[in-house]
C-alpha cells in the first residue's frame, strides 16, 4: 500500500470494522438489558413469528385456567344453595311423618302442612334468587335443550345466553377440545313435585290428610333423588373442571418453557459476545487512531 495523504486506506478500514463492533456491542447490551435473544424482527424473524403465536397461545390459557376456576365457583354457589335445600326437604319429610300417624286430628294436620308448605315456598325462593354474576342457576334457565346435540340454546348469538353455560378455556374453538357445557335442572318447588304449587295429582302437594301425608313420603323421597342427582353431576363437573385446570396449568407452563427457549437470551453466552465485542471495539478504537496518525509520515519525506 503507498504512503498518501488524499486517502487514508488503513483509517477508513479501520473505522468500518470499529462501526461494525460498536454495532454489535450496542446488540448484545440491548439484548443483556431486556433479556431478550429476540426483541425485534430483525434479530430472528421466523423465531418472532413462532414466539408471537405461542405467547398469545399463552395468555389464552391462563385466560382458560382462570374461567375454569369461575365455573367451579359457580357450581359451588349451585351446591351450597342446594345443599340448603336438601335440609328443607329433609324437614319436609319429617313433617310427613308426623303427619302420616293417627295421633293428630285434622286442625293439628293443618298446622304441620302449613309450616310443609312454608318450606315448599322457601325451596322455590332459594332457587329463583340463587344467581352467579346474574346468571340464575336453579330456575331451570340453565336445563333447557339435549346435551347430546349441542349447543342446543347456548351458542352465545343473542345479548343473553339461554341454556346449558358454555365453560370455554381452549386457546381454539374445538368443541372435543375447548370447551363443554354445564346444564343444571330446575329445583323450585313445582319442579321437584312438593308443595302445592306442583300439580295436584303429585304425591307431595299437601299433608293435611293422613293419606296425603303417607303418599307424601313416596313423593319427597322421589324430590330429594331428583335434587342428589343434580349435586351428583354437579360434583362430577367440578372434579372434571379442576382436572382441567390442572391439566391446563401444566400446558401453560410446558409451552412457556417453549416459548423462553426461542425467545429469551442465554446470558452466559451473550456476556461472552459482550466482553469479545467490547475488546473488539477497544482495539479498533485504538488502532484508528494509529491510523489516522500514519498520513504524517509523508511529512518527513516534504522536509
Amino acid at each position: 500500500m503507498s504512503l498518501v495523504i488524499n486517502h487514508n486506506l488503513m483509517a477508513d478500514n479501520t473505522a468500518r470494522y470499529l462501526n461494525i463492533h460498536y454495532n454489535n456491542l450496542a446488540d448484545s447490551t440491548r439484548k443483556l438489558s431486556s433479556g431478550l435473544r429476540i426483541e425485534t424482527a430483525a434479530d430472528d424473524a421466523a423465531g418472532l413469528a413462532i414466539r408471537e403465536l405461542m405467547r398469545s397461545d399463552i395468555a389464552a390459557l391462563q385466560q382458560g385456567v382462570r374461567n375454569a376456576n369461575d365455573a367451579i365457583s359457580l357450581i359451588q354457589t349451585a351446591d351450597g344453595a342446594l345443599q340448603t335445600i336438601d335440609e328443607k326437604l329433609v324437614r319436609m319429610k319429617e313433617l310427613a311423618e308426623q303427619a302420616a300417624t293417627g295421633t293428630y286430628d285434622s286442625v293439628q294436620r293443618g298446622i304441620i302442612d302449613s309450616e310443609y308448605q312454608q318450606m315448599a315456598s322457601e325451596i322455590t325462593r332459594i332457587s329463583m334468587a340463587t344467581d352467579f354474576n346474574n346468571i340464575k342457576l336453579l330456575d331451570g334457565s340453565l336445563s333447557s335443550g339435549d346435551p347430546l346435540n349441542p349447543p342446543y340454546g347456548h351458542d352465545g348469538t343473542q345479548m343473553k345466553s339461554t341454556g346449558p353455560l358454555k365453560v370455554h378455556f381452549g386457546s381454539g374453538n374445538d368443541s372435543d377440545e375447548d370447551y363443554y357445557y354445564i346444564a343444571i335442572g330446575c329445583t323450585t318447588a313445582s319442579a321437584l313435585g312438593v308443595g302445592n304449587s306442583a300439580d295436584t295429582d303429585m304425591k307431595a302437594h299437601n299433608i293435611s290428610t293422613q293419606a296425603n301425608a303417607q303418599k307424601a313420603l313416596e313423593g319427597i323421597r322421589d324430590a330429594i333423588v331428583s335434587k342428589d342427582n343434580i349435586r351428583a353431576h354437579l360434583g362430577a363437573l367440578q372434579n372434571r373442571l379442576e382436572n382441567t385446570v390442572a391439566n391446563l396449568s401444566i400446558q401453560a407452563e410446558n409451552l412457556q418453557a417453549s416459548e423462553s427457549r426461542i425467545s429469551d437470551i442465554d446470558v452466559a453466552t451473550e456476556m461472552t459476545n459482550f466482553v469479545r465485542n467490547q475488546t473488539l471495539a477497544n482495539t479498533a478504537n485504538s488502532m484508528l487512531s494509529q491510523a489516522n496518525s500514519l498520513p504524517q509520515m509523508a511529512l518527513s519525506l516534504v522536509r
